[in-house]
């Protein structure tokens, strides 16, 4: 399993970031000095001066002052603000994200299981826990109903998954979803679909 890393200079948070999305991180770096003369640094420095303490509205600030788009923006503002935002500190975001402890263990086990698999990145997020390959093939959110696991399989792979709801907030990859609401239904057929999601990526 790859481990997170703080961010540095040159590794644009590297924390949970698979080898492709370093590399698109990487062309970004490139081409806001292309583009705009200044490097990600200088523009993380700028960034910093800006009047607004919300993501979005330093997303907004950096579009409408700057002409600066979303994915740059979101490249910036981790720059400037990654250690406040939890990139360096991985468990931090878990205790936020998982705080119902019956679906922390639900968390726990699924990474237990992906971390068997040879070359898995394990991202934890804002809102969710990635889980990538070369590209992202399952992630988890805690939700009222219970943890929902999006999954990189058809729909027709099992008739416990259902489909995704328009939101919710991983890859478009993960075209089907299984609700769990104990460590119960992590059983060998949930195993099977993680591994099938797992080779196909």
């Amino acid at each position: 399993m790859a481990v997170e890393t703080k961010p540095t200079p040159t590794n644009i948070a590297a924390a949970g970031l698979t080898a492709q999305q370093q590399r698109w991180f990487a062309s970004v770096r490139e081409g806001l000095v292309r583009d705009t003369g200044k490097s990600l640094e200088q523009w993380a420095a700028l960034a910093r001066k800006c009047p607004e303490t919300r993501h979005s509205g330093r997303v907004k600030w950096l579009k409408e002052r700057h002409g600066i788009g979303v994915n740059r923006a979101g490249a910036i503002l981790d720059r400037a603000f990654g250690a406040t935002l939890g990139w360096d500190d991985p468990e931090t975001r878990v205790s936020e994200l998982w705080k119902d402890k019956d679906q922390r263990r639900i968390h726990d086990a699924l990474v237990t299981i992906v971390s068997k698999f040879e070359g898995v990145t394990v991202g934890e997020r804002k809102t969710f826990t990635g889980f990538s390959r070369r590209a992202q093939f399952a992630a988890a959110r805690p939700t009222r109903e219970g943890v929902r696991l999006g999954l990189a399989v058809d729909l027709k792979a099992s008739k416990r998954l259902s489909p995704p709801k328009k939101s919710e907030g991983w890859s478009d990859r993960n075209k089907a979803v299984a609700l769990l609401t104990s460590t119960n239904d992590i059983d060998a057929e949930l195993t099977g679909l993680l591994r099938a999601a797992f080779d196909a990526s």
